[in-house]
């Protein structure tokens, strides 16, 4: 496999255990696959123009730690990532702004907001406290059959560690599978702790925080298909749009 350079979108802190575990964990992911990889901390604040500010990497990530210094530039990377077909990741943070951006941009909901951050936008609210806060939590959850996630797990439930408190309103849920996006990972009580965008060649948001297999030296199989989908571009040599 080829290199890849991939665009850690986020304000990093060593004191965020998902901040340090990342780049073990494509370390982890880079030698499962004998592949090479490269990545560069992006700081929101520091994307002002994606095509030049991000043109120049294979894959985005935009990685936990929300509030973001500038949540326009998270959305921004989402959604060049989004047009442009990149492989795109969003874990915690990731996940919750994903989902903004597509309610904005496709969905066509332009006051779509975050209650962390605007907690006075109403309806309009698309991410919300969760009933069952996750801080430091350690949960299990369905894959939703025949979902490009369930391929990826190579099976139908899984566990994963969490330090989240908001995620989907389940009032927008039927608005965003309208718009494309497929809700495929539920905890017990049905709330949705994954999507994917089936018209995309890669594009995942995840509540929880696969970074931090890199704790128990595991690589992660949804890390490891970031950087195969990395490759596949590569190798088809197809421009991105």
């Amino acid at each position: 496999m080829s290199s890849a350079s991939i665009a850690l979108v986020g304000d990093y802190s060593s004191d965020n255990i998902a901040h340090r575990c990342i780049p073990r964990a494509l370390e982890l992911a880079a030698s499962a696959t004998s592949s090479a990889v490269e990545w560069q901390w992006v700081p929101t604040s520091d994307i002002q123009t994606a095509t030049s500010d991000l043109g120049n990497f294979s894959a985005i990530w935009v990685v936990p730690g929300s509030p973001y210094a500038s949540m326009a530039g998270a959305l921004m990377a989402i959604r060049f990532a989004r047009e442009t077909r990149r492989p795109f990741l969003g874990t915690c943070g990731g996940f919750q702004h994903a989902l903004i951006e597509f309610a904005r941009n496709v969905c066509g909901i332009a006051a779509a907001d975050h209650a962390e951050t605007n907690p006075t936008a109403g309806r309009a609210l698309v991410i919300t406290p969760l009933s069952h806060p996750l801080i430091e939590k350690n949960c299990g959850f369905e894959l939703a059959p025949g979902s490009q996630l369930q391929e990826i797990y190579g099976r139908e439930t899984a566990h994963e560690s969490y330090r989240c408190s908001y995620g989907l309103t389940p009032a927008w849920r039927g608005r965003l599978e309208s718009g494309g996006l497929r809700f495929d990972a539920f905890d017990p009580a049905g709330e949705p702790h994954a999507f994917e965008l089936p018209t995309h060649p890669f594009f995942f948001g995840t509540l929880f925080q696969p970074e931090r297999s890199a704790q128990l030296k595991e690589p992660h199989p949804l890390i490891i298909a970031l950087l195969c989908a990395i490759a596949a571009r590569s190798q088809s040599k197809a421009p991105f749009e």
